[in-house]
């Protein structure tokens, strides 16, 4: 999955022959997971159609305030369109928009949208070697950028006009990976390494049978969405679920026992930065397991069971410069009893929900947790969607990072 899977994305065309380009940048787009709205400058529908760019979309393409034909016209608000967008994209950005957009000129919809987007803008500049060189376009990308514009830079290559050098839009998928390369630069985890635990652990009894528990894997695995959002690396260590994610920031490790779980998790502790046990890890297997499928003979089976290892306990023993995050579901003694594992097991921040609270716990796609970190400082969340908990996580985790 893109970072820009969910986002909206604005994407302005104007009047160059590398507009016919911007069919293939609206696919990138939508199967990087965006939703895309497209406006254009009324010239540059000589060079692609709407109807090609509204299919491809599958949204309405503005090219005016209203539209003329129509005895029932509506207006094309570009105040909605430009909070709507996470990101504004105006490729290709001709000389003639880009002096417009440098010096506040408004004579179409575009213009105006531009004018309205409290969004980052991204411009692609495209046109022939001499107006790119040109001092007038030079200061439009200067003064452009002094407005926290950001310039997706032209490359070389054969232009329309026969010349060859610079002034060429960049590629679609040139564009597509700046975008990305740039959002993720400014991502407060680009660079940080996070390991994060999810799902149960089966421990067998036989080739058929195991001991178990109600973990669906939900909160670890939007956790681990959340902080590959925020830039991160992760490493998701997960027991046998049906959860699945596709981000390209995510490796998942599947494992079925805890002690799978313990080796996996040891591989990669001591290269990463934030360390997340969410899992539902069992405390107990049987002592025995059986090669063959335990017949049912006897009115009843005994099982002796002995401990797994704890899996928090030696990540807190191991710790160096990891912050440590462990996960406590209690049924009472709720706070004390966090508080009690947060210093046993050498935690920076516990997250602590418990099964008396309806909506939250195992297998729901909402929870309420309480976090406390390692100065026990207690901090109540009302009950939100796991996701929503995991947002809070990361940002709870930052802050204490750049405390």
């Amino acid at each position: 999955m893109s970072i820009l899977s969910g986002k909206n994305i604005l994407l302005g065309i104007s009047g160059g022959i590398a507009a016919y380009k911007t069919a293939s940048l609206v696919r990138l787009f939508i199967k990087s997971g965006a939703n895309v709205k497209v406006v254009m400058t009324p010239s540059a529908k000589d060079f692609i159609t709407p109807l090609t760019l509204s299919t491809l979309s599958k949204h309405p393409v503005y090219s005016s305030f209203t539209h003329d034909d129509d005895d029932n016209a509506v207006w094309n608000n570009h105040v909605d369109l430009g909070l709507w967008a996470d990101l504004f994209i105006i490729a290709p950005a001709t000389a003639n928009t880009l002096s417009k957009m440098a010096n506040g000129v408004c004579d179409n919809l575009l213009l105006a949208t531009y004018l309205s987007a409290k969004c980052p803008v991204y411009f692609a500049p495209a046109m022939d070697l001499d107006m790119y060189k040109h001092e007038s376009t030079l200061r439009s990308f200067k003064v452009l950028k002094s407005y926290g514009n950001i310039m997706i830079p032209a490359t070389s290559g054969e232009l329309a006009s026969g010349l060859v050098g610079e002034g060429r839009m960049a590629e679609p998928e040139d564009i597509l990976s700046f975008v990305e390369n740039d959002i993720l630069n400014q991502l407060p985890l680009r660079g940080k390494k996070v390991l994060i635990t999810a799902g149960p652990t089966y421990e067998a009894i036989d080739p058929v049978r195991f001991i178990g528990n109600h973990s669906s894997g939900k909160m670890g695995f939007e956790i681990a969405k959340s902080a590959a959002n925020f830039g991160a690396e992760v490493i998701l260590v997960s027991g046998p679920t049906s959860q699945n994610v596709s981000h390209s920031l995510i490796q998942v490790i599947p494992v079925v026992s805890a002690q799978d779980m313990y080796n996996a998790v040891h591989e990669y502790y001591e290269t990463v930065d934030i360390a997340i046990c969410s899992a539902a890890v069992a405390d107990y297997k049987p002592k025995d397991v059986a090669s063959q499928k335990i017949k049912k003979s006897d009115a009843t089976l005994t099982l002796e069971l002995e401990k797994t290892q704890d899996i928090l306990a030696s990540l807190g023993k191991a710790k160096s410069k990891q912050f440590l995050v462990g996960f406590a579901l209690e049924t009472n003694n709720e706070l004390e009893n966090a508080k009690d594992k947060l210093k046993r097991k050498n935690l920076n921040l516990i997250v602590l929900n418990s099964l008396n609270d309806k909506g939250a716990g195992f297998k729901s796609d909402t929870n309420k947790v309480t976090f406390i970190d390692d100065e026990y400082t207690v901090e109540e969340h009302q009950l939100k969607s796991k996701a929503e908990v995991a947002k809070d996580l990361i940002h709870k985790i930052l802050k204490q990072i750049n405390a």
